[in-house]
């Protein structure tokens, strides 16, 4: 694991329903619903590529609890009951720096199968 991928910080805001990810100086304001809609868990990626589900009504999701696995990953409690995904330091980091990129993405996936989110 490359040591940039480990946040010096980690605080979950209940509140605005985000988790903050510190690494260095630069903050990170991750929102539920982007986490949640990105879990790299079977539920959501499938088995194989092209067996991804698209996650949708997850506008209002939070995030109960996070639970450190090893020395490597977060195990993230969304108030859905979905918890079956490990996001590794790495990955993390990647949705992190990589947040405006991978939000388009999935806009464009709901627009494509016609979903309206129901919140901005």
């Amino acid at each position: 694991m490359a040591n940039n991928t480990l946040p010096t910080g980690i605080t979950l805001h209940q509140q605005s329903k985000t988790l903050e990810l510190v690494y260095d100086e630069i903050h990170y304001h991750l929102p539920a619903e982007y986490l949640r809609v990105y879990s790299p868990s079977a539920e959501v990626r499938g088995h194989g590529h092209g067996q991804e589900v698209l996650q949708t009504n997850k506008e209002q999701v939070g995030i109960n609890q996070l639970e450190p696995s090893g020395n490597y990953a977060l195990k993230i409690y969304f108030d859905d009951g979905h918890d079956s995904g490990l996001f590794t330091w790495d990955y993390l980091y990647e949705l992190a720096t990589q947040h405006d990129e991978h939000w388009q993405d999935y806009l464009n996936r709901l627009a494509k199968a016609g979903y309206q989110r129901t919140a901005d």
